[in-house]
């Protein structure tokens, strides 16, 4: 009962069995598709945020098109051709500055957000919150000389041991 071991790669598979003493044999995937009923699982078609960039890129060509014909042609032409109804002139200049404006005015609005969220640079929440953890104390139970003191927990340092070390340094441990 002896198994066959197969390697899948891209372009082949490598067929290996301990039965046969020979070289191990090369199969092409294509034949051995030709060979099995169709399956659901051997289909391979696009993801779907492929499909939607392709859609997504093809309708912003089409769009950006139609913008810029309706912008610049004449409205006789566009009349001849047999295209009456289409939104006033104005809109060509007032649609993109609208656009633009409500971006900057978003952008200002994140910025200052951000800037209310932010404590000022002395209040006391700039250094400790609801996550900050104190140095625990060890275990009484280990000697402080023994090598095989466990690694201290995680915890915050002190603000004034940073400072010691950024700006004291020849003082520091």
């Amino acid at each position: 009962m002896e198994e066959a071991h197969s390697v899948n790669s891209p372009r082949r598979v490598l067929s290996f069995s301990k039965r046969k003493k020979q070289k191990p044999g090369f199969q092409d995937i294509d034949s051995i598709r030709s060979s099995s009923p169709f399956k659901a699982s051997e289909v391979h078609g696009p993801k779907p945020s492929e499909v939607y960039g392709f859609v997504g890129s093809i309708s912003t060509v089409v769009a950006t098109v139609i913008f810029l014909i309706w912008a610049y042609v004449p409205d006789k032409l566009l009349e001849s051709i047999g295209i009456h109804y289409y939104p006033s002139r104005y809109w060509v200049l007032a649609m993109p500055t609208y656009l633009m404006v409500s971006l900057l005015l978003a952008l200002a609005f994140y910025i200052g957000l951000n800037f209310i969220a932010t404590p000022s640079p002395t209040s006391l929440n700039t250094l400790f919150d609801e996550y900050s953890r104190e140095p625990g104390e060890f275990d009484r139970g280990m000697k402080e000389g023994k090598e095989d003191r466990p690694i201290d927990p995680i915890s915050d340092i002190d603000i004034t041991r940073v400072n010691d070390l950024m700006f004291n340094s020849s003082d520091a441990n």
